[in-house]
């Protein structure tokens, strides 16, 4: 399933660093912020993660959630939130169904090398589990959640 703006989002079911399982109907009712990450700890992903941690405040005045996800596994994220004190929930994701239902997940280039893995990606959803904007790939992670700030101050 392609991830198209101003269509459902799919829906998913995995467990969180906060010790529940979550599912798209969990956030009815509230924007989501979804962003997919390739791995806890590495240069990128910790700039992007710190930079959206420190926005949390103000994405909780505009009572909006925000959710990481990565493959990584539910142990790791502890470490991750503990060493970052990142301040939202992390989703671990091993078998890789939500990355790919939210075409997260497949051939990328790194350094010059094509491997398969997790795509960095954000889907910005609705209150009402559509889809409001989609970053298919994103470039520079430390400058990316303010874009996607700028973008909902502009809704």
């Amino acid at each position: 399933m392609a991830i198209k703006e101003g269509q459902p989002a799919p829906d998913f079911n995995l467990s969180g660093s906060d010790g529940k399982d979550h599912t798209l109907q969990d956030y009815r009712g509230k924007m989501l912020i979804v962003y997919f990450y390739p791995k806890d700890n590495t240069p990128g992903c910790t700039k992007e993660s710190c930079a959206f941690g420190e926005m949390f405040s103000e994405l909780q005045k505009r009572d909006i959630n925000l959710l990481g996800i990565s493959k990584d596994s539910l142990a790791s994220h502890d470490k991750f939130i503990k060493k970052f004190n990142l301040p939202f929930t992390l989703l671990s994701d091993p078998d890789t169904v939500m990355l790919q239902d939210y075409d997260a997940w497949g051939e990328k280039k790194t350094c010059g090398k094509i491997s398969i893995g997790c795509i960095r990606s954000t889907v910005l959803i609705a209150a009402d589990g559509t889809v409001l904007k989609h970053w298919p790939k994103v470039r520079k992670a430390a400058d990316h959640p303010q874009q996607v700030l700028d973008v909902i101050k502009g809704l």
